[in-house]
């Protein structure tokens, strides 16, 4: 785990000492060595966190046995002894295996570029942001993992081209413009963050999972290698038995696969279904005890601090608990708001940086259950959708969220997520509704600039260019999606494993980590587990009432199912009680008169309108206000303007 960073200009907007500048902008994602790397147009620049062969030779940028290639890496790729074992007879090679220098994968990875040029990102399996520089052709090629677990950010206004795996390092180029792109505000406001290519900024950029990117002279070109919509099979899988012992196997591999480390190691152990599965195969495969992190809050209702320690027993790891209050927020929330470079609505951010620390007092890898939500139908959304499908409710939606409208705020939520108009995104809005933030006809009310608000966000053509989707779902890079008719809570699903965890959850997860130099690895998004659960009958993983069926049944092989009878509840804090107490500082900070009207995007009556609902007892409200001080905050900590 790592920070990269570079640039490729024929201009000379960027020199040599640019590098070191956007290296000690993310020192925190490698504190134990720093290398740089000059030659022509092309600068390279690593901040190593040493977790594979902890030794100097293996640090970055590395060159390639030929001495043609270099390349910066941040990432693992588990299997890198496997593909080092097949480089031979290749480009650059002799019939004979190669003998490496280092026991790391970055030299596996640099080799097997060599050897197989870009397809070589097939045989991998891992999480990457990868940067190689071919020296012979003046080329850079940037890589980017299946899922997008790690990021990777650039810059490109038609003749200089920038990246690094963090906004900040390309921030502290000052010949850059930064300036403010609108539709993103839209985007944040809708889905609460901002989703790929996208970024916060014109002209700059997220690479999209799966993807890949050559930079030379004569410009940028870019492809799409992986998708999920690409790995849809119309024979699926419905045999339960089958399914059961395809997943168990695979998620064990994974997960042995992911317990490879040369220092100690852990697991986020929330106690829900996602990470005691992933905590349980660790403890059968470690030959050592295992460590479990878990954080509670002081408010019960939002603590599964007692459930994490009754698994945690129950496995026999050696369990750590940080019990969180409103204090520990209000010291962390200056952190959390400067930490993503651009806005993010996820509060959960919060204790997940505060159980990262924890962690990080014990280990330097922690494994973590992003992805199982996506993939077996773990949200409300994905109940949503299937309700939504009916047809009966389709019709009669308006009526009754016209009903509800009167009702106490819990009925009048429902009634928002009926409300969406016609020719609308139902993925986007159901998505939306269900993390109470903004709808498109409550964006169209409060943005001052109502010529950007007359169509729907996702049903508008300039906005599905922008996000390269189309209705189907399909990508233009030479992917084409299997002819397979997908379900209601398939599509939903598909759209979260898309977006909401590529751009917010696992966003979430790498930074908070990496602010305190831990890796997170996510067994769950393997690519192999990922093709699998793909194509696993909808009967297997929603049945009978039950989300995720298919898993359970498979940890329940570990752990008692008694531990387990309970409703799910997410990794959030008690943010709509504290924001009427203890946070209310936030409210009065950032969502003044005197705030609003500096700022000036949204209409200050309508903020009013909307505080004034949420103190008089309308408790949904609060991730709307959230978003708000989270976009007014991050404006005026970066000076920025429209």
């Amino acid at each position: 785990m790592c920070g990269i960073a570079g640039y490729y200009s024929t201009t000379g907007l960027f020199r040599e000492e640019h590098l070191e500048m956007m290296n000690l902008a993310q020192k925190h994602r490698g504190p134990d060595s720093a290398g740089t790397f000059h030659e022509g147009a092309c600068g390279l620049a690593h901040r190593r966190l040493s977790i594979m062969d902890l030794s100097d030779r293996a640090n970055q940028p590395m060159h390639s046995a030929n001495e043609r290639f270099v390349i910066i890496y941040n990432g693992e790729v588990y299997n890198f002894t496997e593909v080092g074992a097949h480089i031979k007879g290749a480009t650059g090679h002799s019939n004979e295996p190669i003998q490496f220098r280092t026991s790391s994968d970055t030299e596996v990875i640099l080799e097997a570029f060599a050897a197989y040029g870009i397809d070589f990102v097939h045989q991998l399996n891992g999480m990457f942001a990868i940067a190689i520089y071919d020296k012979v052709e003046n080329e850079l090629y940037l890589f980017r993992d299946r899922l997008g677990i790690k990021p990777l950010f650039y810059f490109y206004d038609g003749k200089d081209f920038a990246f690094a795996s963090e906004l900040k390092s390309l921030q502290v180029l000052k010949q850059l413009s930064f300036k403010v792109d609108e539709i993103s505000i839209k985007e944040f406001l809708h889905l609460g963050y901002i989703p790929a290519p996208g970024t916060i900024y014109k002209n700059f950029y997220k690479l999209e999972s799966g993807s890949w990117l050559k930079i030379n002279k004569d410009g940028i070109e870019k492809h799409r290698y992986w998708a999920p919509q690409n790995k849809l099979s119309n024979s699926l899988i419905t045999d339960r038995e089958q399914a059961l012992v395809k997943l168990s196997d695979l998620i064990m591999s994974s997960v042995q696969y992911q317990l490879k480390s040369d220092v100690p190691f852990g697991v986020f152990l929330s106690g829900g279904i996602d990470s005691s599965l992933i905590t349980a195969q660790a403890v059968g495969l470690s030959s050592i005890k295992v460590n479990t992190f878990s954080i509670g809050f002081e408010e019960n209702s939002h603590s599964e601090s007692e459930y994490a320690k009754a698994v945690a027993r129950y496995l026999n790891t050696d369990h750590h608990e940080f019990i969180v209050s409103y204090r520990d927020a209000i010291n962390s929330i200056e952190q959390v708001l400067e930490l993503y470079d651009e806005p993010m609505a996820d509060s959960s951010s919060i204790p997940t940086m505060l159980v990262s620390k924890l962690a990080k007092q014990y280990v330097t890898v922690a494994l973590s259950g992003e992805g199982g939500d996506e993939l077996f139908y773990g949200y409300g959304s994905h109940l949503w959708a299937k309700r939504l499908s009916n047809p009966l409710l389709n019709a009669s939606r308006r009526l009754v969220a016209s009903g509800l409208s009167n009702f106490p705020s819990r009925f009048q939520r429902i009634g928002k997520l009926l409300d969406f108009p016609t020719g609308a995104d139902r993925k986007s809005h159901i998505f939306s509704q269900e993390q109470y933030f903004f709808s498109e006809k409550e964006i169209y009310a409060l943005l001052l600039n109502k010529n950007q608000t007359k169509v729907s966000l996702l049903n508008d053509q300039d906005y599905k260019n922008f996000l390269r989707i189309q209705e189907s779902g399909a990508y233009p890079d030479n992917l084409q999606v299997k002819e397979r008719h997908l379900n209601a809570m398939e599509q939903q699903a598909l759209f979260d494993l898309n977006y909401y965890l590529q751009d917010d959850l696992l966003v979430k997860v790498d930074r908070a980590s990496m602010y305190y130099s831990l890796e997170t690895r996510v067994p769950y998004l393997d690519h192999r587990l990922v093709e699998l659960a793909l194509n696993i009958h909808p009967s297997l993983k929603h049945r009978n009432g039950i989300s995720k069926y298919i898993l359970k049944e498979i940890l329940y092989q570990y752990i008692p199912s008694q531990l387990f009878n309970r409703p799910k509840q997410g990794f959030a804090i008690p943010l709509n009680k504290w924001l009427k107490n203890e946070l209310r500082y936030l409210i009065d900070e950032f969502l003044s008169e005197e705030s609003i009207r500096r700022i000036n995007i949204v209409e200050y009556g309508e903020v009013k309108k909307l505080i004034n609902q949420f103190m008089s007892g309308t408790d949904y409200l609060y991730n709307r206000i959230w978003l708000l001080i989270v976009l007014h905050s991050w404006f005026r900590s970066k000076n920025a303007s429209l």
